[in-house]
């Protein structure tokens, strides 16, 4: 069999991607989350090494989860997959469709989980032993922004929105990301 290159693409023009400096790559330590819902959340830290390799189909996060920290409130996207892994410690994945009772599975080392986009399975990552757990968050890039549900709370992210949103369509005010 012969392989032909010539109807391959354009190679791409920019920077090659060195190896990624994670102390200086961009941060979303924190949350943005209206007070009543931020605490859980404000503990974890967030570095966006994708951001950090310029990439755009897809983004990449490591983030690490202090003893008591959640990785969010529980929520399932409208437009984009996510898919973690827990790379250090122990964590509980909480989950459930809406109807079903909520499970709980442990998570350690060398697990991973996947979220289709569109599937109402909402879930959230809960550290209750008491050391860090480091994990790798991946997940799709829409262009056009997702809409995100809160199915336990009172909350919701509509597509393309700048801030959260009560179910009845009344917003909550605009919060920076603090920790």
């Amino acid at each position: 069999m012969d392989l032909c290159f010539t109807d391959l693409p354009p190679l791409r023009k920019g920077p090659a991607m060195p190896k990624i400096d994670i102390e200086t790559a961009p941060v979303g330590h924190g949350t943005s989350y209206p007070d009543e819902f931020a605490g859980p959340c404000l503990p974890r830290r967030r570095w966006k090494l994708g951001d950090a390799a310029g990439l755009t189909q897809f983004g990449v996060n490591l983030l690490r989860l202090p003893a008591g920290a959640w990785s969010s409130q529980r929520h399932w996207h409208h437009t984009e997959d996510e898919f973690v892994t827990v790379l250090s410690g122990e964590v509980v994945l909480v989950e459930g469709s809406p109807g079903a009772p909520l499970t709980e599975t442990v998570l350690k080392a060398g697990d991973c989980a996947g979220f289709k986009a569109g599937v109402p399975n909402g879930h959230k990552i809960e550290n209750r032993s008491d050391a860090e757990a480091v994990l790798l968050e991946v997940g799709t890039r829409n262009p056009t922004g997702d809409g995100v549900d809160y199915p336990d709370i009172d909350m919701v992210l509509p597509q393309g929105a700048d801030r959260y949103f009560h179910r009845d369509g009344t917003p909550y005010p605009k919060y920076d990301r603090r920790t």
